[in-house]
């Protein structure tokens, strides 16, 4: 539980069903274990929502027993896409379906509503950032890394020097609507993937879970109808594919190696553009059996093109504690932000 007088950082993590929360300490220990959940009230509009993250806020501090007055900053991560400072796209998102949502600034409102500075970062970043601290270590802040998060879309980040790259309007590590070379990728009388945002061949089109339900299973199962997921309704079937999977039925390791193949492209391109230290691999694969989460991120990297350098001081691995991995991640932001302005603080003028 709490730590007497030692002062904290909160973690929020927003979801379209749940909120979940955690305690960081200023020396870098986390007060709670597990998930902390309460329903977020998305669905209900920006001001029920606002009200759900304060109620997450009070019952973490009150689970860890940590006094309010020892709270120096807290951490808020949502689904995207928002700017780099928390609004709520103009357009909506998947989410966020009110109109009242669109162009919420969120952070701001959280941040009157609880009286205490409020950092932001969409999920997928926060989620990279909690990857990149927990593989470095001591190191973290002198390392760099990029996250590809798979889920209902393809989220992800860019870690530079241990910090979230943001980009000028938020959309950095954006890597979901990146175009990636289809070429040997799919079939050649497949279709070319269409991503729900648009695109043709980007990286969402292919490695998420939108994509196995929209692009790669219907061709798939027309190729092969004695399937028994041939027989379930779309989105069950896609939902059902990861356990068949990791039984290691043929057709369901075909997918998964043509999504694989994707996010080794787009690492590929990221090898060029960065070239970091570390490439994370997160969502439902994650919570995959071992053999095949290992069998899968191993497809990952032999299909990322790297140099003789780079392949000898890179690593691949799996972002872990997937669930937590938000909260946490916005924790660590929250918590780097209070050490900057700490610095800054006592910098010396001119």
């Amino acid at each position: 539980m709490g730590s007497a007088g030692v002062p904290v950082v909160v973690g929020l993590d927003n979801g379209g069903t749940s909120d979940n929360a955690t305690v960081l300490t200023v020396d870098g220990r986390f007060l709670v274990d597990g998930l902390l959940e309460i329903p977020s009230e998305v669905g209900a509009g920006p001001e029920a929502a606002v009200g759900a993250l304060a109620r997450a806020f009070d019952g973490v501090l009150a689970h860890t027993g940590v006094p309010r007055d020892l709270v120096r900053a807290v951490g808020l991560d949502t689904p995207g896409p928002a700017s780099a400072t928390g609004v709520i796209s103009s357009r909506g998102s998947t989410n966020f379906s009110q109109p009242a949502w669109r162009g919420f600034d969120v952070r701001t409102a959280l941040e009157r509503r609880l009286g205490l500075p409020v950092v932001y970062a969409n999920d997928g970043n926060a989620a990279a950032l909690y990857a990149h601290h927990v593989h470095f270590g001591a190191e973290a802040m002198a390392r760099s890394s990029v996250s590809a998060i798979v889920g209902t879309g393809l989220g992800g980040g860019v870690v530079e020097s241990g910090r979230v790259v943001g980009g000028a309007a938020g959309m950095a590590g954006e890597f979901g609507h990146v175009h990636i070379p289809l070429d040997g990728l799919v079939e050649p009388d497949q279709a070319a993937p269409v991503c729900a945002c648009g695109f043709t061949g980007d990286a969402e089109s292919v490695a998420s879970l939108t994509a196995i339900r929209r692009n790669l299973l219907p061709y798939w199962l027309a190729r092969h109808p004695e399937h028994p997921l041939a027989a379930e309704e779309p989105d069950r079937a896609a939902k059902l594919l990861r356990g068949y999977g990791e039984r290691g039925d043929p057709l369901a390791r075909l997918v998964f190696t043509q999504q694989a193949k994707a996010l080794g492209r787009l690492f590929t391109i990221a090898a060029n553009f960065t070239d970091p230290h570390a490439y994370f691999v997160g969502g439902g694969v994650v919570e995959a059996a071992p053999e095949f989460r290992d069998w899968f991120l191993a497809a990952v990297a032999e299909h990322t093109v790297l140099r003789d350098e780079q392949r000898a001081v890179a690593t691949f691995a799996l972002v872990p504690d997937r669930d937590m991995a938000g909260a946490r991640g916005v924790a660590i932001a929250a918590l780097e932000a209070v050490r900057a302005t700490v610095t800054a603080a006592a910098a010396p003028l001119g």
